[in-house]
């Protein structure tokens, strides 16, 4: 590889966190160094911000011989931001470009002066199509640019991929968040406890952190002679978004549980009647804020207080908890399913990217599950949850809830 065909290289993490992109970033790191230690390596910081002011770190040789340590963290150590360059008028107003300027102009400037021939983009669906648009911005105008997404998203919800980086300890650091939020249950007589986890259009994390919380209760051991059972620390209910239910009939299944047993606990996807919610909130005339990608910031919404107060005094409930894992889950360190993944995707994504070939890296549930750079258009978000995965039915059916 000689100097006149030496690539360079730059990364950058954006949207949510996620239990991946520090050990992503070291990832790429690594395998550059032990393939093309000659190859220059940067990180825009605060994802599409830093790449639209110009601000960039260099990954130098002592970055380069502590690469594995970045695997050991949650976070990035880059710094993620939500941007949208297709949406000139929020950039403006973030005072990210000046009034006239295209975003993906200023974007595509930058990564020119930067000498930048490959881009890796660690993020969810919105930032790998906006580095679709960038790459072919680029493209038009003249400029090759090998763009090589990673997926992450601990909401698992990316089509066409089967597993998206991150999702896995989501679910295990939800399942030991709610291990000690449970217990809240003996502070008080006739308590609802209801557990907000993330996920907007898809339920798959509120059912992994559900199915791996009762696989956590399985392995304890307990002294029902003396008030300290089972029952009493499992779950009640588990909504989604791809299941709907009847609040009325639910409400006098969990009367009668919280009769039983003086606790009801709820696992609750954040984005469970989500739309219902938006509608009876902004029918009120309230503004809800929205991000630059349109969504509405689940945070101003409170789906979880809204079920537990229409649930609280249909049940008969004397006290009420509602707890959000969202923020303690994406902040943590991989688990060791995840680093596998990640270094199965880091090792192809870097191979994609020597050899021109763009895409997102994932295991292609419309070709057979195979790993490969799935082109960049057939990259989208909010795939459901199939509530029909036999694990998902043992589950409900485990804590008696009808399957809707």
């Amino acid at each position: 590889m000689t100097a006149k065909t030496t690539p360079k290289v730059a990364m950058l993490t954006a949207g949510g966190l996620a239990p991946c992109l520090s050990a992503a970033v070291g990832g790429l790191i690594g395998r550059y160094t032990d393939l093309h230690p000659e190859i220059e390596l940067i990180g825009y910081r605060g994802g599409y911000k830093g790449l639209l002011l110009g601000d960039a770190l260099p990954v130098t040789p002592e970055v380069r011989a502590q690469a594995a340590v970045l695997q050991r963290h949650g976070g990035s150590p880059l710094g993620n931001s939500r941007i949208k360059l297709t949406n000139v008028k929020d950039c403006v107003k973030r005072g990210l470009v000046r009034e006239g300027q295209d975003p993906l102009a200023v974007a595509a400037e930058q990564l020119a002066r930067d000498r930048v021939t490959i881009l890796h983009t660690i993020g969810g669906d919105d930032t790998n199509t906006t580095a679709a648009d960038l790459a072919a911005y680029l493209e038009r105008n003249g400029y090759r640019l090998t763009v090589v997404g990673l997926p992450k998203t601990i909401d698992n919800d990316v089509v066409p991929i089967r597993q998206t980086l991150g999702a896995w300890t989501a679910a295990e650091q939800g399942a030991l968040y709610a291990e000690n939020v449970v217990n809240e249950q003996s502070a008080n007589p006739r308590m609802l406890v209801v557990h907000e986890v993330m996920g907007r259009n898809c339920g798959w994390l509120t059912a992994a952190t559900a199915r791996a919380y009762r696989t956590r209760l399985d392995r304890l051991d307990f002294v029902p002679a003396f008030g300290l059972d089972r029952a009493h620390k499992d779950i009640d209910a588990v909504y989604v978004p791809e299941v709907p239910f009847d609040l009325d009939a639910e409400a006098e299944r969990l009367r009668a549980r919280l009769d039983a047993k003086d606790c009801v606990t709820i696992f609750l996807s954040e984005g469970a009647g989500l739309d219902a919610i938006v509608a009876e909130i902004e029918g009120r005339g309230e503004v809800l804020a929205r991000d630059p990608f349109g969504h509405v910031k689940i945070d101003t919404v409170n789906v979880g207080k809204w079920f537990a107060d229409r649930f609280a005094p249909r049940i008969g409930a004397e006290k009420t908890l509602v707890q959000k894992s969202g923020h303690f889950c994406r902040s943590a360190a991989p688990n060791a399913d995840d680093l596998r993944l990640i270094q199965g995707m880091v090792d192809l994504a870097v191979q994609s990217a020597l050899a021109g070939v763009s895409g997102v890296i994932g295991h292609d549930e419309e070709q057979g599950g195979r790993l490969r750079a799935i082109e960049f258009p057939r990259i989208r978000g909010g795939k459901p949850f199939d509530p029909g995965t036999p694990w998902f039915a043992d589950l409900l059916d485990g804590i008696g809830q009808p399957r809707g």
